[in-house]
């Protein structure tokens, strides 16, 4: 396992070969061994390689930096997520462009039932503080993970309240967990790895270069189930964030702010395009997640007293029982069926109450 993990740090190394290549080689060939070990004749041929790549691919000669990253990682007790590891966040499977690897410090499932990210800008006012400890105080009796990116204003507001108020919290860098940017936030980036974690794409050495970010933001957007912004200027940062979040197809929230506020001009043009909801408070969001109030009793039952199902109901049921929560795209190939029958027996199976439907096209039972 750690030769492959060599292997797989190294494609992360490779010029020309970004995550999306990555993860259709890996699917291909199984490993990342077995990529750099494949005929460059074979790899010109793959969709979407070809011979640039490909010699990117054979010629690559950095191995001594991947054993380095790995030396690292066992030093500091580093973990290491690819996408086949069950704690990968799931999530971000559903993402076109998820890492192919990802570096965690940290005691928080990322794969919590209720994820919610909470970003905005670097230069806050009292109005946006006090929303944003109001928010996350009212959303900690829901055991909700706190994510955001650790930077100034209200990434890191975000996370000390959701230490305050004992929840999990992540901060997603755009630098590797060989530091902490801003290092303002050290003490609270300790602080997160016991009652939460760190989280990056990036090796160890890595600077926070201004192009870091967007691609920081893309794992803050689908690592999490909604994102909230409380405070951005039309330019803000956050806003990459909330396009990320709406291109994959997730549930975005934005709190209002008065005309004339420069700080809420990213906030009311989201609300006003209809790239986010309107909210106000906690209660929102949780109702629309439709996270208010536990599960009746009478429904966990149920699902073991629908025997009247069709073949491919059960066979779609069978999937989701096993995995606890399944894609669409985890469904389709383990049924065999085609995309008509399998999307006609999901919505009776949600019309019985048997499955629902999560944000993000995720099934699960109820």
């Amino acid at each position: 396992m750690q030769s492959d993990l060599l292997y797989h740090i190294a494609l992360t190394m490779v010029p020309h070969i970004g995550d999306v290549h990555a993860k259709a080689l890996l699917q291909h060939f199984g490993s990342a061994e077995s990529i750099f070990a494949a005929r460059k004749s074979l790899l010109d041929k793959f969709p979407g390689i070809g011979i640039i790549r490909s010699k990117s691919i054979k010629t690559f000669n950095a191995f001594s930096r991947a054993e380095e990253e790995l030396r690292f990682i066992e030093k500091y007790k580093i973990a290491t997520l690819t996408q086949i590891d069950t704690t990968y966040p799931k999530r971000l499977l559903h993402c076109y462009d998820a890492p192919s690897l990802l570096y965690y410090k940290g005691n928080a499932n990322l794969n919590q039932n209720r994820v919610i990210s909470v970003i905005g800008s670097r230069n806050h006012t009292e109005y946006g503080k006090e929303m944003t400890c109001r928010i996350i105080e009212d959303l900690a009796q829901n055991d909700v993970v706190i994510v955001s990116g650790l930077a100034y204003g209200i990434d890191a507001l975000a996370h000390r309240c959701a230490l305050k108020n004992k929840l999990f919290t992540i901060g997603v860098l755009a630098h590797g967990l060989d530091r902490i940017y801003p290092a303002a936030n050290k003490i609270l980036a300790k602080e997160m790895t016991v009652n939460g974690g760190l989280l990056t794409d990036f090796m160890s050495g890595t600077k926070p270069d201004k192009q870091n970010f967007p691609k920081r933001n893309r794992i803050v957007a689908g690592i999490s189930d909604a994102t909230v912004v409380i405070e951005t200027n039309i330019n803000g940062g956050s806003m990459i964030t909330a396009e990320l979040a709406n291109n994959y197809n997730k549930d975005v929230f934005a709190l209002p702010g008065r005309a004339t506020d420069s700080k809420s001009t990213g906030c009311n043009y989201l609300i006003r395009s209809n790239k986010a909801a309107l909210i106000t408070s906690a209660t929102d969001i949780l109702q629309f997640m439709n996270w208010s109030g536990a599960p009746e009793k009478k429904k966990v039952m149920q699902k073991e007293l629908f025997t009247e199902l069709t073949p491919h109901e059960q066979a779609i049921l069978q999937i989701i029982r096993e995995k606890e929560t399944a894609s669409i795209d985890e469904i389709t190939p383990g049924c065999g069926f085609s995309s008509s029958m399998i999307a006609a027996a999901i919505l009776n199976l949600e019309l019985q109450g048997i499955i629902t439907c999560l944000p993000g096209k995720i099934y699960k039972l109820l």
